[in-house]
């Protein structure tokens, strides 16, 4: 039986606390559940109350890195909504491809359609849902309506 069940929390180093803080409640909207001054920590529920979590710690800016982490979130959200909650908070955004547009991909080795965009620090973020359908590596990343027709659901 297979013990690790999931990823529980992760965090990232961050150049000014309260800067990050505000991005991540009140531009993401997640949950600020403890801070520590002291430490100058910060702590935030991902999803419902203890479920998962992010720590950010300020750090000098030569410590920190960028870093990539996904939010798991509802693959219609993702396509037709996550754009607009990005641009609605002054955040650009870019696809896996990178090519030009803001139009969510198709990851069709999961498959899993997502949307990249980042933090105050430059750390990488995604907004991804799962997709139902087969895992389809051969195709690579592809747009929806691609994904739709390799599914026999193409209009």
């Amino acid at each position: 039986m297979q013990q690790i069940k999931g990823l529980y929390e992760t965090h990232l180093y961050v150049r000014d606390l309260d800067r990050s803080i505000d991005f991540y409640a009140n531009t993401l909207e997640l949950e600020q559940c403890y801070y520590e001054e002291g430490r100058r920590a910060a702590f935030f529920w991902i999803g419902q109350p203890k479920q998962f979590m992010l720590g950010l710690w300020e750090k000098p800016a030569t410590e920190v890195q960028r870093r990539h982490f996904a939010f798991a979130c509802e693959p219609d959200w993702v396509l037709e909504e996550s754009v607009n909650f990005l641009k609605q908070r002054g955040l650009s955004c870019h696809n896996f491809l990178n090519d030009g547009t803001e139009r969510p991909m198709v990851f069709a080795w999961m498959p899993a359609i997502s949307i990249y965009f980042d933090d105050p620090d430059g750390h990488s973020l995604e907004f991804i849902g799962l997709l139902e359908g087969e895992t389809r590596p051969e195709a690579g990343v592809i747009s929806y309506e691609q994904w739709l027709a390799l599914e026999g659901k193409g209009h």
